[in-house]
């Protein structure tokens, strides 16, 4: 008899490690690896309708550095997030001349783009630290050209994935 008690007895303790341990998982992953972004708006339309739940990878830019094209989460003064794309990384000028965004007097070929810019926006140095980024749907998007360039230590990371909806679902920053 003793040795069924102990053996209930076991098991109990083992998956009580079990279930601890998948927690603990759960936790390093959610808040230092991965995390779910809501995207509110159409500024990043027509990459993003306004409505998708993605998955922001949240160690990438410790381990590399960000890249042109590369759709970032980050944090504002508003205290909320905005979803972005990298134009511009330390070093470059960025500058939008006749409806079009030129990096280092070179004009980008921006297939995502559902309709020409309006307006111009005078050369900018991207200082080092710093990312200048662009909203998707250019003409209704509060973006580096109204906020100024996005401080690295605002950043939460990289979207990569979208999960929901789930016929929607594929993969950023390909």
């Amino acid at each position: 008899m003793s040795t069924a008690k102990g053996s209930v007895k076991s098991s109990i303790i083992e998956w009580g490690v079990a279930v601890i341990s998948a927690l603990l998982i759960a936790v390093v992953i959610r808040y230092f690896l991965f995390a779910p972004y809501e995207v509110n708006g159409t500024s990043m339309y027509p990459t993003l309708d306004g409505n998708e739940l993605l998955i922001v990878n949240k160690f990438i830019y410790d381990v590399s550095k960000p890249n042109y094209g590369d759709i970032v989460v980050f944090h504002t003064d508003e205290h909320r997030d905005f979803i972005k794309r990298v134009i511009g990384i330390p070093g470059d000028k960025i500058e939008v001349k006749n409806g079009h965004v030129f990096r280092n007097n070179k004009q980008l070929k921006e297939s995502y783009l559902a309709e020409e810019m309006i307006g111009d926006f005078a050369p900018v140095v991207v200082q080092e630290g710093h990312l200048f980024v662009l909203g998707d749907n250019r003409n209704n998007s509060k973006d580096s050209r109204i906020i100024g360039a996005v401080d690295d230590s605002a950043i939460v990371g990289r979207a990569d994935v979208v999960v929901m909806p789930f016929k929607e679902f594929r993969l950023l920053n390909k």
